[in-house]
């Protein structure tokens, strides 16, 4: 069941982050990074989505974003069912991709747990979004965000992670998806 967390002021900037169902670690190709970069422009360019932040980590993805229209849970909600949608059948079509008949195995798995759903569920329903009402709580934000990627081990340097903003903070041109303050 969906936990009831609720966007306070409708137009304020949130921190929320949202994982796959079971932390399946399924964004471990670019294929699967791209399908998330490209929905997030989308949603830049055309739902009205000001994206301050981002970090896509392999199960889960955290943002910094403000809903110019007013309704961040809407947004929240279309992208991901888009993204859900799409990234079911990225990985049902890839021939290269190992762990497919497990990962389908573990959303159907979820998708029979929730009666919201109909087959399989790829992300939890949960965001428990935190508004950002200060300078400080945004670079509090910002620091957890784009450091969640050293915390992992992954790397060593915020900047190395292809897939964040932390990029676009370090005044870097080349990065994967272009964001709406530096």
């Amino acid at each position: 069941m969906s936990r009831k967390y609720k966007f306070g002021e409708k137009t304020g900037a949130y921190f929320i982050s949202f994982a796959t169902v079971y932390w399946i670690d399924v964004f471990t190709r670019d294929e699967y990074f791209g399908n998330i970069i490209e929905s997030l422009d989308y949603c830049r360019k055309h739902k009205s989505m000001e994206i301050y932040c981002y970090c896509i980590m392999p199960s889960h993805i955290h943002l910094i974003f403000r809903s110019a229209s007013g309704n961040p849970s809407g947004l929240i909600r279309d992208f991901k069912g888009f993204t859900s949608r799409k990234m079911l059948k990225a990985i049902e079509e890839n021939p290269q991709e190992s762990r497919k008949e497990w990962m389908l195995w573990m959303f159907e798995r979820a998708g029979k747990k929730n009666s919201n759903v109909k087959f399989r569920q790829f992300w939890q329903q949960n965001n428990k979004p935190i508004e950002i009402w200060s300078l400080k709580i945004f670079e509090q934000k910002l620091n957890y965000i784009h450091n969640n990627p050293v915390e992992t081990g992954f790397i060593t340097n915020p900047i190395d992670w292809k897939y964040s903003s932390a990029k676009n903070y370090g005044n870097n041109d080349q990065t994967v998806l272009e964001i709406d303050i530096n």
